[in-house]
């Protein structure tokens, strides 16, 4: 499948020259594309921030939600719908800061999508604020002395939480990349791919360059389904590294854990028990 199947006919992509966003939006694409998946079988759902634009330029079905709440719309979607593909797409400030609560929830319920996070450590939107993922003694226009914080660690709260499925990606590798995204897209289950991602206007010290200086990937001698392993891994900070961390498959997924989904795998709307649920209602208030 040709990737400009989801090309937006007369986008005006908003993002600044250089952006670590354009090669995710090629990377996805691509590997859409090479997984045969079509427009109409997807749903792209985002938050607010530049990550949050990705889907205005891929051509499927989308949900642009509120600030840091895009992932229960993303479970909500994948519960009515069990059999849409569901790619819940924002940035690190967006997820981890504003809808910290909901990432962490979302990674209990074990819903079936699969979420990317946008983390170029900056709120690169609003004018290049720290973020949950700034790393210490980072100065900003506003945390002028440098940020005093412990940055966040998303994939070592993941893992802690026995999340289905945890990696770690570089923008500036698509090759890379596509190959983490197909497995996390076929993944049954929650799967979290945190990207690293250059914001080459407001972030001048997590540049490419440094991303490359100071990541590593993961070999063929790392088992992703050793918790206590994938977890001293996730906490490294010498140098970060890339690939999966750690794959889950004893937890049921959301869509198991309620109980017409054993029996009925169609949409909801479609389902009669609503309308019996209803009239019964409608008796009750008689």
């Amino acid at each position: 499948m040709d990737p400009k199947v989801f090309d937006v006919e007369g986008a005006d992509v908003a993002w600044c020259p250089g952006c670590g966003n354009f090669s995710i939006l090629k990377t996805l694409k691509e590997t859409l594309s090479e997984m045969e998946i079509t427009p109409q079988e997807l749903v792209m759902v985002s938050g607010i921030g530049q990550a949050g634009k990705l889907p205005h330029y891929i051509k499927s079905n989308v949900f642009n939600g509120l600030h840091g709440r895009s992932l229960p719309v993303s479970t909500a979607i994948k519960a009515v719908n069990p059999e849409l593909i569901v790619i819940n797409v924002s940035g690190d400030g967006c997820t981890y800061g504003e809808g910290g609560n909901h990432f962490i929830h979302n990674i209990r319920r074990n819903p079936d999508i699969t979420n990317i996070v946008h983390n170029n450590m900056v709120y690169g939107l609003t004018k290049g604020q720290a973020s949950p993922t700034s790393l210490r003694d980072y100065s900003t226009p506003l945390q002028i002395e440098g940020v005093a914080l412990e940055p966040f660690n998303p994939l070592a709260i993941a893992i802690a939480l026995k999340a289905s499925f945890v990696a770690r990606a570089f923008s500036g590798d698509i090759k890379e990349t596509k190959e983490i995204l197909k497995k996390a897209i076929k993944h049954k289950g929650y799967a979290l791919i945190d990207i690293f991602q250059p914001c080459v206007t407001f972030n001048k010290v997590n540049t490419y360059q440094w991303f490359k200086n100071n990541t590593y990937y993961l070999d063929d001698s790392h088992d992703y389904n050793n918790r206590e392993e994938a977890f001293k891994r996730a906490i490294e900070t010498e140098k970060y590294p890339l690939g999966i961390f750690y794959k889950n498959s004893d937890n049921i997924t959301f869509n198991e854990s309620l109980s017409s989904y054993k029996t009925d795998k169609s949409p909801l709307y479609k389902r009669d028990f609503h309308e019996d649920k209803l009239n019964k209602l409608i008796e009750s208030m008689k």
